[in-house]
């Protein structure tokens, strides 16, 4: 009598026809969910005044560059642009060394109220941002600070310094100690072993903290809306609130605007988008 060959046996990471159907469909119902607000953002921006008020649906009504042409060139866009560059690279700059100097100084070292300022940095994360305006109003406005960029470039750093610290805590914890130990055996100092042999080794986090920080300071709305009160002073957040009027909206501009405010951002992500895999990845595969 032979011997039958029995059936193989399915893998526990195989997948029949009918589920890898079902996967696939999913994944691009998922990623027509996630495209299409982007695209007909894009699509109103580049269709005529008032053709969004149209009964109609279309993809292409007489596409134009006007509404382009009116935010640049008729209001205040350029200017709010370059506000909230200035408020966006300060707060990255100073939120990415004051981050990485105190999340490398509570990685390595023990002092008198270390559990202090862990538990500071914990605590301070988990207050609402309403909650906060109101107090930090009222110092900056007793520091004469109101409506000036550096008040709310400290706004946006009580908020970025202590995520991106605690974030930078854990990373630096990732880093053998045994490197600031050789560090120290050449003869260099705190300081010396953290800027010459830490921080190259720390790209991919200082990469998250500085994007972290950026996004903050460029999409947030609140804190530019209560301390910001000149014309001039005006962020990209706040000046948006100018095309919506009492009773109508000049969706052309919004949308047409929006997609600048879109373009920095990206420029930034790409910049660091190398760096960011690459920490996810260090994550993932060291013990």
């Amino acid at each position: 009598m032979s011997d039958v060959a029995a059936p193989p046996v399915k893998g526990r990471g195989t997948r029949g026809p009918g589920g890898s159907i079902a996967l696939h469909g999913a994944l691009i119902v998922a990623s027509l969910v996630a495209v299409f607000p982007v695209a007909w953002l894009i699509l109103t921006s580049l269709k005529p005044r008032d053709a969004w008020q149209s009964s109609t649906v279309t993809l292409f009504d007489s596409p134009t560059l006007a509404n382009y042409v009116q935010v640049l060139g008729e209001t205040g866009f350029p200017r709010w642009l370059a506000n909230s560059l200035i408020v966006a690279a300060l707060t990255t700059v100073i939120g990415v060394v004051m981050s990485a100097s105190t999340g490398y100084a509570v990685s390595r070292m023990r002092f008198p109220g270390f559990r202090s300022v862990m538990w500071m940095l914990l605590i301070t994360q988990m207050f609402p941002v309403a909650i906060l305006i109101v107090p930090i109003y009222n110092l900056l406005a007793g520091l004469g600070l109101i409506n000036q960029f550096p008040g709310l470039v400290i706004a946006y750093l009580t908020s970025t310094v202590p995520f991106c610290a605690w974030m930078m805590k854990g990373y630096f914890d990732t880093i053998p100690t045994e490197i600031d130990e050789a560090g120290r055996v050449d003869g260099l100092t705190h300081f010396g072993t953290f800027w010459r042999l830490i921080l190259p080794l720390s790209k991919p986090g200082l990469a998250v903290a500085g994007f972290y920080s950026f996004i903050t300071a460029w999409a947030e709305v609140a804190y530019a809306t209560a301390f910001m009160t000149g014309d001039d002073k005006y962020t990209l957040a706040v000046g948006l609130g100018q095309f919506v009027g009492q009773h109508k909206a000049e969706w052309g501009l919004l949308t047409a605007s929006s997609v600048l405010i879109a373009v920095p951002a990206a420029v930034v992500f790409l910049l660091v988008q190398r760096h960011l895999v690459t920490g996810l990845t260090a994550g993932a595969t060291k013990s």
